[in-house]
């Protein structure tokens, strides 16, 4: 699996692109908001030879599917998302400015519902989804066995959790997410966070000052 890190948006988010050695590629939490963002993502997919196959949400908070509705124009993907965090594509509108920012359109509605424990295919990729609600209530994790990688969206941080003051959020379901479901994974595996540098599930348990 190769992967590559976008920063996007006010709010640093990171977007990754993987694809396979084949080129089979996906996008997980597309946080392109500006033109020119959207560009230049598009842009690097098209210099790689890569064909995207599917557009993956962990959750869908604002910042993670800016880019849903560019990319399902571009290649006619619509994004998967965990059912739970569905609500959370009414009104982007008005939730963009909140936080003061231009966006005036409608979100781009979901293709399928990512499953907990589901297996996800990309090409010769596969992504195991593990449901850990407490950031958002459908936040999904996706997990590389093979690759040793696991793409956490606002779950966990590198000596941090997600915040869980925003709607539907929850202090102990998060941390219970974070204890029963993440660090159950190999202390090597490495996180790809959705805001700031990557870390590993063995560094979080024992220096993450929230857990």
């Amino acid at each position: 699996m190769t992967i590559k890190t976008f920063t996007f948006n006010p709010f640093q988010e990171n977007t990754y692109l993987i694809n396979d050695e084949n080129g089979a590629a996906a996008v997980i939490d597309a946080g392109c908001l500006h033109q020119g963002e959207k560009l230049f993502l598009k842009n690097y997919i098209t210099e790689q030879g890569l064909t995207l196959t599917k557009v993956l949400n962990t959750h869908l908070h604002i910042d993670h599917q800016f880019g849903n509705k560019f990319l399902f124009e571009t290649y006619g993907l619509k994004p998967e998302a965990g059912e739970e965090d569905e609500f959370l594509l009414d009104n982007i509108s008005k939730q963009a400015q909140m936080f003061g920012l231009p966006l005036d359109e409608t979100a781009q509605q979901l293709g399928a519902y990512i499953l907990d424990n589901q297996v996800i295919e990309i090409g010769n990729m596969k992504l195991q989804a593990l449901h850990c609600p407490g950031h958002s209530p459908g936040s999904m994790c996706l997990y590389s066995e093979k690759d040793g990688v696991i793409f956490a969206g606002d779950v966990l941080f590198n000596g941090s959790i997600g915040r869980t003051d925003l709607q539907k959020g929850d202090y102990a379901t998060l941390i219970r997410s974070i204890t029963e479901r993440l660090f159950a994974l190999p202390d090597e595996t490495v996180v790809y966070c959705g805001h700031g540098p990557t870390t590993t599930i063995g560094q979080e348990k024992k220096y993450n000052p929230y857990l």
